[in-house]
């Protein structure tokens, strides 16, 4: 039976977010472990699925009923459709279909789509393991062999360094920070490590920590490379910015290391030898040679938020993000798996699986260190941020490899088919937080490309499509409950960031109607950084998501946000688009040791989830003054702090904000720059009152 949303519910009142905090940050630190169908793929801003069954069970649950209980328990909601705008990763679209609804997974990226069409459907495990198998006998012998030494050793990584001219001298300097190249993620425990001259480029085994060594070929070498900050130094003492002596070409690259696996199953570190180099030539002559067929990027990058830092180093195409070796293995997997045949939702996956791997396989990516996984992946920073030492990995791995296709398709599409066949929850138990399966239904879902097959469809189904949310093609009146987390106002422009994936994809094409376009940047996009033009696209979406809920019906989205321009577009949106807030529910977000959250001046651990029903519909924001709005988010934040979760400046900030100019909204204010102020001077005082200056966790 549908279970509907009742008129009050536990998602506006008694919202359980101390437990679902508790659970969630489990899960953030190894969301692809605990949530393995929505890992399939790089996706940004991947929120946490147990908040967000949370907030489904909550949202179907009576005030003053047991949310808890709901969250833990086989849960039924046969027949209620469930609406995600923003569907990003596929976080919701899985949840809901774990609850037995039915789910509307909607993004105006194609990338996106095609993550949240491998969470969602399934998969047959015998006929993944033929297709992959039909890839490797296609491709991995020429793969294997352009990565072997000479006495037939494989090669795990190459290790580069970016080179450029001095623009005094023309001496040419390699952009080292330091001889130290490869150390353990544990230094103090585990001391040893691998350096570099950087004049020879001969390799030795050193100390993390050595004053001065002495290389093979009589060079003192030092804690300090060429490289300080933004600027170098050539060997005849002329400075220069880095930037300014490019010149608008690209950095040279120059191979100086490589790590190998032994016959003994033990790694080693060798110098690059002159077959090495050799074996390298032979790929630039390889690729000028592969057929005009062949599987490669194209496209050119255009300015962006993300671009920009790619582009000063004079990163144009997206060709330039690979090096020739990499160019001719990936082209050599991905035509594999271009040339499957039949579109058959295996193949789909192996295209999304090779799209992953780029995220490990290119000039962008560095090497983490011994003790941890090696390749550290080029969107740790959120940017395409140059690297200076490059790391080259082997694109169809060992067991022993790191980002690998081969050991991802067993951590991510193994991994994500046995969640979908027997999923797995976090819940909260006397004894602690444990992972238990049986309360969810199984995932495994008929993917609709229209309304009208998505509700002829029987059983488990997902209409799950690439389109503008400010333009769905649902009836009126069609939709239950809406629940999402929108994109930011700033900093991480998706679009921007997936180019480098679609570059690839749009030549594998891995489902029918998959974009041909050579973007995935679309009129329409949320994402802006003047504030104006995101409250509008943000006002498209949020009316038509008016349009087409039922009445009665609840529309909850988390959102943080470090400028309070973006809270006010926010809630000013909802407000011209027909929307009441009636809570505002602070939870547990992103792991907060993210780069991204690290660098902010007041890091966000926490999430507001945000409650809203239709004006039309009667509704009204719950508090009568300023007051009341304050001293509600103060007790929410309070019970945080009393369940031991970190809340931090940046949190309360948020929450209090979104509450406050959710009552200002609903009193008829106007959300201008005196009312902004004010919010933000009683949000300070809240901080002092809730963190005072270095308070303890009471």
């Amino acid at each position: 039976m549908t279970v509907g949303v009742p008129r009050r519910t536990s998602l506006e009142s008694d919202f359980p977010a101390a437990m679902l905090s508790g659970v969630g940050t489990k899960e953030s630190w190894r969301k692809e472990v605990h949530r393995p169908a929505t890992s399939t793929h790089k996706w940004w801003a991947k929120r946490l699925g147990t908040v967000f069954r949370g907030i489904i069970t909550s949202a179907a649950t009576p005030e003053g009923a047991d949310a808890v209980g709901a969250y833990g328990s086989s849960l039924d909601l046969a027949g209620t459709v469930v609406l995600d705008p923003f569907s990003g990763s596929g976080v919701t679209g899985v949840e809901a279909l774990k609850l037995g609804a039915k789910a509307v997974c909607f993004d105006i990226n194609p990338v996106a789509t095609l993550v949240q069409r491998q969470a969602v459907q399934p998969w047959d495990i015998g006929s993944l393991e033929a297709a992959y198998k039909e890839v490797e006998a296609a491709c991995r012998s020429e793969v294997d062999r352009l990565h072997r030494t000479e006495d037939g050793k494989t090669v795990l990584y190459y290790f580069w360094v970016a080179t450029l001219r001095c623009p005094e001298c023309s001496e040419e300097v390699r952009l080292f920070d330091s001889p130290v190249f490869s150390r353990n993620a544990y230094p103090k425990r585990v001391p040893k490590a691998q350096i570099v001259c950087p004049e020879c480029l001969s390799i030795k085994e050193s100390r993390y920590d050595f004053v001065t060594e002495m290389c093979a070929n009589g060079h003192v070498m030092t804690q300090r490379g060429a490289v300080r900050g933004q600027s170098a130094t050539c060997g005849n003492g002329h400075s220069f910015k880095i930037l300014g002596a490019l010149d608008g070409t690209l950095p040279g690259y120059e191979m100086y290391a490589k790590m190998v696996a032994n016959p003994d199953g033990s790694k080693g570190y060798e110098a690059i030898t002159d077959w090495d180099r050799e074996l390298y030539d032979e790929c630039v002559d390889a690729l000028a040679e592969l057929p005009q067929s062949a599987v490669l990027p194209r496209g050119r990058l255009a300015p962006g938020n993300n671009t920009d830092q790619a582009l000063k180093w004079n990163f144009r195409e997206w060709r330039d993000f690979f090096n020739a070796r990499q160019l001719v293995s990936l082209s050599l997997i991905a035509t594999a798996i271009r040339d499957l045949t039949g579109p058959a939702p295996e193949r789909e996956a192996l295209c999304a699986l090779f799209s992953g791997t780029l995220e490990f396989n290119n000039l962008f990516t560095s090497f983490k260190g011994e003790g941890t996984g090696a390749v550290r992946h080029m969107f740790s920073h959120h940017v395409f941020k140059p690297e200076r030492t490059p790391l080259e990995a082997h694109p169809w791995g060992t067991s022993q490899s790191s980002g690998a296709f081969s050991t991802l398709f067993k951590s991510r599409l193994r991994r994500a088919h046995e969640y979908k066949t027997n999923p797995a929850d976090l819940v909260e138990r006397g004894t602690g937080i444990e992972r238990i399966s049986g309360v969810s239904k199984p995932v495994g879902a008929s993917i609709a490309d229209s309304w009208e097959s998505f509700v002829s469809a029987e059983g488990q189904a997902a209409y799950v499509a690439t389109r503008n949310s400010a333009q769905m093609d649902l009836p009126d009146g069609s939709v239950d409950l809406i629940v999402t987390d929108p994109p930011y106002m700033d900093n991480v422009h998706y679009a921007e960031l997936a180019d480098f994936f679609h570059a690839w994809l749009q030549h594998m094409r891995p489902y029918t109607g998959y974009s041909a376009a050579t973007t995935t940047r679309r009129s329409g996009e949320v994402q802006n950084a003047d504030p104006v033009e995101f409250g509008r696209a943000l006002e498209a979406v949020w009316t038509e998501s008016a349009r087409v809920l039922k009445p009665g019906g609840l529309l909850a989205f988390t959102f943080h946000q470090a400028r309070i321009s973006g809270w006010v577009q926010v809630v000013e949106s909802l407000r011209r688009s027909g929307w009441v807030v009636t809570a505002v529910q602070p939870v547990k977000g992103e792991m907060a040791t993210s780069v991204v959250k690290a660098g902010a001046r007041e890091p966000s651990n926490l999430d507001s989830v945000v409650v809203c029903r239709r004006a039309v519909d009667g509704a009204a924001n719950p508090h009568a003054s300023v007051d009341e709005a304050l001293a509600t988010a103060t007790r929410e934040l309070t019970d945080l702090r009393h369940a031991r979760v970190d809340v931090g400046a940046g949190d309360v900030r948020s929450v209090v904000r979104g509450a406050l100019l959710a009552y200002f909204a609903s009193a008829g204010a106007e959300l201008d720059e005196s009312v902004a102020t004010r919010v933000d001077s009683l949000a300070t005082e809240r901080i002092e009152t809730l963190l005072g200056s270095g308070a303890e966790v009471p």
